[in-house]
């Protein structure tokens, strides 16, 4: 199934399979219970002649309609469970080996990006800081330390299906690998202020011949 907004990370498509296990047994379950649940009304309608019944419901052949179901929906459960977990180890709990390091800073309300210059290093002489705009490199394995200047921001690029807290005081690091060049949205996802629908930004998702050349221009620049 195509999904509604493009990916363009590495873990995009995993994230997306786990919203979709989640959506198609949580609907599979609302169709039946609300088949069922019609069904039970149309059978126990009124009749003529036909005196109502008293249920406590503590009668054996009437609970399994509560204790069946509710055994399917913890083995659905299980499953549930062991995609999230096996997604979250991957994507937070694994850390694959940077190719280039990012610095993401939050503050009301702008995102300061600093990226390291021809040496690949970062915090050394020619490192480049933008504002609001960051410059990868497509198919680059990426750590990203992020933090924040003031209160807690969340840094979010939807097409990642990245969204990771900016807690003053902290550094939090993370990782993404592009997939796909291009332009696209980076939000602060956490209400930060009066201007916190202002903080938008961007990521510029650059093939490697047109990065290197963005790269060694601005880091001349910084120099």
């Amino acid at each position: 199934m195509e999904s509604l907004i493009q990916q363009a990370s590495s873990y995009a498509g995993s994230i997306d399979g786990v919203i979709l296990l989640v959506g198609w047994i949580v609907g599979f379950w609302f169709i039946a219970v609300e088949g069922i649940f019609f069904w039970l009304i149309w059978r126990g309608r009124a009749k003529p002649g036909v005196k109502s019944q008293y249920i406590t419901g503590k009668e054996k052949h009437l609970k399994r309609w509560i204790t069946w179901p509710h055994a399917l929906v913890l083995v659905c459960d299980v499953f549930i469970v062991i995609g999230a977990a096996k997604v979250w180890y991957d994507i937070k709990l694994q850390l694959p080996e940077a190719d280039s390091t990012v610095r993401v800073i939050g503050q009301q309300w702008a995102w300061v990006f600093q990226h390291p210059g021809m040496d690949n290093e970062l915090d050394t002489a020619d490192d480049i800081f933008t504002t609001d705009t960051l410059h990868v490199q497509n198919n680059r394995t990426y750590h990203y330390r992020l933090e924040s200047r003031d209160v807690l921001h969340d840094f979010s690029v939807p097409v990642f299906r990245l969204k990771q807290d900016a807690i003053p005081g902290r550094s939090i690091t993370g990782w993404f690998r592009p997939t796909v060049a291009g332009t696209f949205d980076v939000q602060c996802a956490e209400i930060c202020g009066i201007g916190h629908g202002v903080m938008g930004g961007r990521i510029v998702i650059e093939e490697a011949s047109e990065h290197a050349a963005w790269i060694a221009q601005n880091s001349t620049s910084a120099q």
